[in-house]
């Protein structure tokens, strides 16, 4: 797995604000192998393991924040962008 890369804290913002709202949301994120994946749930929570930030949804399904790609089509601030 690679490094974790911190993610955009305006965009940390818009995903709080979604998980406020608990309206379903459409997560497209990159598995393990780099293939994108997409899952429609709500989000839950988030927490940190290890200092690396995840995103906890209502399907138990958890998703490290840098692997996200978009969320109800809105790309992740330097998604797919190696630094």
């Amino acid at each position: 797995m690679k490094p974790y890369l911190p993610i955009d804290c305006g965009y940390y913002d818009e995903l709080e604000a979604l998980a406020t709202l608990r309206a379903e949301a459409e997560v497209i994120y990159e598995n393990e192998t780099g293939e994108p994946q997409s899952v429609t749930s709500t989000i839950k929570d988030f927490f940190i393991n290890n200092k690396v930030e995840y995103m906890l949804l209502a399907n138990d399904m958890e998703i490290r924040l840098d692997t996200i790609v978009s969320v109800n089509g809105k790309e992740r601030p330097g998604a797919g962008c190696e630094i």
